[in-house]
Order: C-alpha cells, then sequence, then structure tokens
C-alpha cells in the first residue's frame, strides 16, 4: 500500500500576504523552554526535575479560516438552503462520503476561467476508460498547486461549471475536488462578468448550484496519481456548525 498525501500545509501567512484578513493563518509556537516555564507556574514543578530542563511544546492558532488550507466545504457554506431544505453543516454530512474510490479528470489544457463542462468530463472518462459510480470522489487535474505559495494563486485555474457539478451529481458524485484555490472559475473573472451582465447566477454559479454536494479545495499532488484505481480518504474536522473544515486528504494505492 503506498499513501499519497494530497494535502497543503498549515502554516503562518508570509508578512507580505496582500489578500484579505479572512484568507491569513496566524499561529504562535511556544518552544520547549516555554513549555518549562508553564509547567514551573501550572504544576510547581522546577524545570530541573524535567528532562533536560525542556517542557511541552505547543502551537497557538491566533487566526485560522476554515477554509484557509486544504479544506472541504459543507453546502451550509453555498446558500442556507439547499433544495428547498435547510442546508447541511460540515458536521451532518454522512462520513461515508469521505473514504472511497478516487477519479482524476485531466484538465491541464484548459486556461485560467475556461471552465470544466459536462462534455469535458466526459471526454476525460472516455479517455481513461472509466465509469463513474454513486460516490466516487472525483478529483479535477489543473497543476495550479504549483502557484500555491505565489500571489497569483487565487486567479489561477480553470474552474468547473455549474452545469458540470450538476452531471456529476447525477453521476451520484457527492464529493468533488481540485487543485486550485477553488472549485469556480477565479473569483475576480466571476465578479467581472456577474457586473458587466448585470445577472443572476453567474458569480459563484457552481457553488450555488443547489445541491447537497461537498467540495474538496485547495488540493496539492494530484500529479503523482493514476487516473483512477486509488481509494480517497478526507474526512473533515468534525466542527460544529461549520461551513467548512480543513482534512488531511490523502489517497491510498494499492
Amino acid at each position: 500500500m503506498e499513501i499519497v498525501d494530497l494535502s497543503a500545509f498549515i502554516e503562518p501567512t508570509p508578512d507580505d500576504f496582500a489578500g484579505p484578513d479572512f484568507l491569513r493563518t496566524e499561529i504562535v509556537y511556544f518552544d520547549h523552554q516555554q513549555g518549562a516555564q508553564q509547567i514551573e507556574q501550572m504544576m510547581k514543578v522546577p524545570r530541573e526535575l524535567l528532562r533536560d530542563g525542556e517542557g511541552w511544546t505547543i502551537e497557538e492558532f491566533r487566526r485560522f479560516g476554515t477554509h484557509n488550507t486544504t479544506h472541504l466545504d459543507a453546502p451550509w457554506h453555498y446558500n442556507s438552503t439547499i433544495g428547498d431544505e435547510p442546508a447541511a453543516t460540515i458536521d451532518e454530512l454522512p462520513l461515508e462520503w469521505f473514504f472511497q474510490d478516487g477519479v482524476v479528470l485531466d484538465m491541464r489544457h484548459k486556461g485560467d476561467g475556461n471552465p470544466m463542462t459536462s462534455e469535458d468530463a466526459q471526454g476525460a472518462l472516455a479517455t481513461i476508460g472509466y465509469q463513474l459510480k454513486p460516490l466516487d470522489i472525483v478529483l479535477v487535474r489543473t497543476d495550479c498547486d504549483a502557484y500555491y505559495h505565489q500571489p497569483d494563486y487565487l486567479q489561477r485555474g480553470c474552474g468547473v461549471t455549474a452545469e458540470a457539478t450538476h452531471w456529476l451529481y447525477d453521476q451520484g458524485v457527492r464529493v468533488m475536488g481540485i487543485d486550485a484555490w477553488g472549485w469556480d472559475r477565479p473569483l475576480h473573472l466571476q465578479a467581472q462578468e456577474a457586473i458587466e451582465r448585470g445577472e443572476p447566477g453567474i458569480f459563484w454559479q457552481a457553488h450555488q448550484a443547489d445541491l447537497a454536494y461537498s467540495q474538496i479545495e485547495r488540493l496539492v499532488n494530484l500529479a503523482a496519481l493514476p487516473s483512477h484505481g486509488f481509494k480517497v480518504s478526507c474526512f473533515p474536522l468534525k466542527l460544529r456548525r461549520g461551513s467548512g473544515a480543513p482534512a488531511r486528504v490523502v489517497a491510498i494505492l494499492p
């Protein structure tokens, strides 16, 4: 068995990050000497009674959005209702969704903002000779993870249309992911078209497709996978009432 890590690091955001604060991650690291001081203060145990005079190390999140690294979105993230019913939060989704057979759809030929359609998806499946079955986890490969630490990462990626999202859902797919910042086209392109046309249903169209499904966003390392013949494990953290949650997403190959 081989396990391939498809998850990005959880790490502090660089100081020169120019994006909005809600996308910033801040972590404070406490070292062994600070741990010894905490033990002295809490338990009255002097540091000379600790191995090498060292205490525990811990980390503290000062700022960490649930969508700031490799994560899964819940339907609640998209809208308050899905199919005229209250949308499910991340802790309400079936665990069976998050450990299933995986399949990679190669969309590297699609330019930024040129989204995957259902025709593209069906063409990719025909190329690899695979037929989707219910609960397959579909991963869209764009290789945008190469830009993960670059300033223009948010502007990269082809994205997926609402029509293609509906088609995947109709095949029984409930978890679908992409190795780019978002499942939809880059936000600035969606915004520009929505404003120019003055129409609803353009901005965030695949997210707000009125479907009870879960997205994996900000995947990495899809290039290490075969097109199919592997399992995906992508259990999200059990965050009560969460719109999404980070996950350690891995592929398990025989």
